[in-house]
């Protein structure tokens, strides 16, 4: 069952990384195409993040609940799980991949912040913040991370 789970968050994976090698080969693309792209990766890269939560969840014999989150992940068992550690871990460090994908979520969902235009009388004022990295550097990174865990958990649990 866990395998079944496995499959779909790597399918996940690999579409994200099908539309980032997009971006980068498509020089024709135009600018709304190449932010599609970019968002679309960045959902299934968010996706993919949820489906690995059902994942460990059903690695440990739980097959209803859906977790949302490394919490409702360790709320559904009465032992700790050593994913949630590891999970509570990450998502406590700072710019680990799964730090980078809350901000991403976050800025996902706020419209996109009005720029001022620099002058010589407020170019101290202007802020540098651009919000997370969506580079496809930094996007690649997420993903073979996330890939890697994926499979650890997945190979880890199929010993059992």
């Amino acid at each position: 069952m866990a395998s079944q789970w496995h499959t779909l968050v790597s399918q996940k994976l690999f579409l994200a990384k099908t539309l980032l090698v997009r971006v980068e080969q498509d020089e024709a693309a135009t600018a709304p195409e190449r932010e599609a792209q970019l968002q679309g990766a960045i959902e299934l890269l968010l996706r993919a993040r949820e489906l690995l939560l059902v994942m460990i969840a059903r690695c440990h014999q739980n097959k209803v609940d859906r977790p949302a989150s490394i919490d409702e992940l360790e709320a559904l068992f009465p032992y700790a799980i050593a994913e949630g550690g590891m999970l509570k871990e990450l998502a406590e460090t700072p710019g680990s991949w799964w730090q980078q994908l809350n901000q991403l979520e976050a800025a996902a969902g706020e419209p996109p912040k009005t720029r001022k235009t620099v002058t010589e009388e407020n170019i101290i004022a202007v802020s540098a913040d651009q919000g997370p990295d969506r580079s496809i550097q930094a996007l690649n990174k997420i993903l073979a991370a996330m890939t890697v865990l994926t499979r650890e958990i997945d190979e880890q649990h199929s010993e059992w």
